[in-house]
């Protein structure tokens, strides 16, 4: 089949399961002939940091979780053999019209959504950490290591904290990244 016939279509998945839709529809790819009419199989997702136990830890999260989007030229029975794969249930946008036939997604929108997807993907280092003003926190590196203080303020933009520190019966404020403080 020509490329240009090949559109994109929104399989909802079970909410946890899309990598093993991902995985199943690839295996039938090349195992079989929906090779000829599936080119691509996308997940999207994005990276987050988050801190555990003063380490930084880098995740894979799924940026639209239980939706698997798929490029596809739909004729014959290709949009029946991707409804019954394993964990799908079904496309999205289908059953609004009575002809019941999936509806793709507009160019406007592949472009959005991939667009995010590589904005996501090349995006410099997400640190999701709930800090909360009033809460004690302990300086982990630094000139001031090993001192706890509170926190007055957060500012998530810039990564940043200020913390009053006791120092030497005074309370001192400080700014300190993210990165320098770890959670009592």
């Amino acid at each position: 089949m020509s490329e240009t016939n090949k559109k994109w279509y929104v399989l909802r998945a079970i909410s946890g399961k899309e990598s093993k839709v991902r995985e199943y529809l690839e295996a039938q790819i090349r195992n079989t002939d929906l090779g000829q009419h599936v080119s691509q199989v996308l997940i999207p997702t994005e990276k987050v940091y988050q801190i555990r136990n003063g380490k930084k830890i880098s995740k894979e999260r799924s940026y639209l979780p239980g939706y698997v989007l798929i490029e596809a030229n739909l004729v014959g029975e290709v949009a029946h053999e991707l409804k019954n794969i394993p964990n799908v249930i079904g496309f999205l946008g289908d059953g609004s019209k009575k002809s019941n036939d999936p509806v793709p997604l507009r160019p406007s929108e592949v472009n959005r959504i991939l667009g995010k997807v590589d904005e996501l993907q090349d995006s410099a280092e997400e640190i999701n950490i709930p800090f909360f003003v009033g809460e004690t926190v302990k300086v982990a590196f630094g000139p001031f290591s090993g001192f706890s203080g509170i926190i007055e303020e957060v500012n998530n933009e810039r990564k940043k904290l200020k913390v009053m520190v006791k120092i030497f019966g005074r309370k001192t404020p400080l700014e300190l990244g993210f990165m320098q403080v770890e959670k009592e």
